[in-house]
């Protein structure tokens, strides 16, 4: 028997506004960084309205080239649902391009490796949908945000 292979379906854009970066020093597996999540908006063709100022990115660079995100924050759709994001995922690029980003040049994100996966969790009922599907994200970073393109997985 052979099992269907995934498919994606476009769910929305995530812009997520980055407050000041709090550098914690080295910790057991790298450099550790806490990055706050101040707000943003959400656009696309099912879910629509803006990030709630709640949350954060704690991140690791594992090595020169290699940083681990791992965010929690929260959306506020258009018709006033609350819908809870939990991303983690990988940047990876040469150190070139990686010291350019965190100089807050505009890069191409073509340029470096910027992938999640997400989980999103409501007890809305008009989006009771994403407690059971999981999510793929494909992201770009710049001075004072990120965007992730966020897909639902069928």
């Amino acid at each position: 028997m052979k099992l269907n292979a995934p498919t994606l379906e476009y769910v929305c854009d995530i812009e997520v506004a980055l407050g000041p970066v709090h550098e914690m020093g080295n910790g057991r597996a790298g450099q550790r960084r806490i990055i706050p999540i101040v707000g943003g908006v959400v656009i696309g063709p099912r879910i629509n309205g803006r990030v709630l100022d709640v949350g954060a990115d704690w991140q690791t660079v594992i090595d020169g080239n290699l940083t681990e995100l791992d965010t929690r924050y929260a959306l506020e759709t258009n018709d006033g649902a609350t819908i809870e994001i939990i991303n983690y995922g990988y940047r990876f690029g040469s150190p070139d391009v990686l010291k350019k980003l965190a100089e807050g040049e505009e890069v191409s994100p073509d340029q470096y490796y910027m992938r999640t996966q997400a989980r999103l969790e409501t007890g809305d009922p008009r989006y009771r949908w994403v407690n059971h599907m999981l999510f793929v994200g494909t992201g770009a970073r710049h001075k004072s945000a990120v965007t992730t393109a966020l897909y639902a997985i069928g």
